[in-house]
């Protein structure tokens, strides 16, 4: 097993589905635009809240009207994430063994970074997360792979000694690019063929199988 461990959040650690889609909804409906199903918004995740806000409006938007929606969803969601936002089953025990078994543990999210602190924070108490890194503003979000080599950096470790835990083509895609090992999960938002596709070594389909396949990484 690698000794740092880089955990994506929505989708591998906790299911924000809920919280997303229902903010989502609220944004559009107060631009006066029509929402979407949860499975819709499912498929909109991953790449950060302005382009959640693309994916979630036609083809033919204007950048002015996106970053309205974004700006909504991010006001309403600041106030009610904690409604939809639980973490997966097992995934607490999870991290407990890994942490009682020394392993650097941090968290890469694209959601903006204020949310992304504040959720681990929240529902992680008292684990070693370090650091926790969202979307920041100086920093290109995932699949650019500055913000895993920051964490390498910040580590002191070669980032080949690192492994990415994530459930996304761009989680994929961003170990690929920081040369590090990937770890994929099959219980997040991207299909386990698409992934699978996308060249996947490894999916795990459930939490307690994630150990194990850390080991083999």
């Amino acid at each position: 097993m690698k000794p740092g461990l880089i955990f994506d959040l929505d989708g591998t650690l906790i299911d924000s589905l809920p919280g997303i889609a229902a903010s989502l909804n609220r944004a559009l409906e107060r631009c006066g635009l029509p929402g979407h199903a949860d499975g819709d918004v499912r498929r909109f995740i991953g790449n950060g809240s302005y382009e959640l806000a693309r994916k979630a409006m036609s083809d033919s938007s204007e950048p002015d009207d996106i970053l309205a929606v974004e700006t909504a969803f991010k006001d309403d969601y600041a106030v009610t994430w904690a409604e939809g936002t639980v973490p997966y089953d097992g995934i607490h025990e999870c991290l407990d063994s890994l942490a009682a078994a020394g392993f650097k543990l941090a968290v890469l999210s694209n959601k903006p970074h204020p949310f992304t602190v504040e959720i681990v924070q929240r529902i992680f108490p008292g684990l070693p997360f370090d650091p926790v890194f969202g979307q920041r503003p100086d920093t290109p979000r995932k699949p650019d792979p500055e913000a895993a080599l920051q964490i390498a950096r910040h580590w002191g470790v070669a980032p080949e000694a690192c492994c990415f835990i994530g459930d996304s083509t761009v989680d994929l895609e961003t170990a690929r690019g920081a040369g590090m090992p990937a770890v994929m999960v099959g219980w997040g938002y991207h299909d386990t063929s698409a992934l699978l596709a996308a060249g996947a070594k490894s999916v795990a389909e459930k939490v307690t199988d994630l150990d194990a396949m850390l080991a083999a990484s």
